[in-house]
């Protein structure tokens, strides 16, 4: 074998071996993207069942409920609601009209299923995903703006 084709194939299988390692980071970093929805996205364009992904707007008022450390409620943008289960500790900050996100993936039957949980953390403060689906929907108010 000539030194030219030593260099060729040497270059060839390193070009074969960088194409896989970035073929794999780019697989693990797809499948580890959370993408944020809100109430409105998913009903124009559905995910898929079992798909994690995140859901934010406000907590509809009159809608939440607790058997244990289960919770049920309602994810609004105030155009349309989306049904969650959560099993475990809310945050203290939770409560219905205040803005949350909570992550999980949706059932076949539409109820989104939440592994966590995450309220605002003072009183000037709504997640930026939440505030830009409400002023998306129109139903935007800013806070002191009664």
């Amino acid at each position: 074998m000539t030194r030219k084709k030593r260099r060729l194939y040497f270059v060839l299988g390193g070009m074969t071996v960088l194409g896989l390692a970035a073929v794999l980071v780019l697989t693990s970093f797809q499948d580890s993207l959370v993408f944020f929805r809100s109430p409105s996205d998913l009903l124009e364009k559905p995910i898929p069942a079992g798909r994690n992904f995140r859901l934010g707007g406000l907590v509809e008022e009159g809608s939440v409920g607790s058997e244990g450390v289960t919770h049920r409620f309602r994810v609004t943008d105030l155009n349309e609601a989306v049904p969650v289960t959560f099993d475990g500790l809310l945050p203290d900050l939770f409560r219905e009209g205040q803005g949350v996100v909570a992550e999980g993936s949706l059932t076949e039957e539409g109820l989104f299923v939440a592994t966590n949980v995450l309220a605002k953390h003072d009183e000037n403060y709504m997640p930026p995903e939440v505030a830009e689906a409400l002023k998306k929907s129109g139903q935007w108010k800013p806070e002191g703006s009664d």
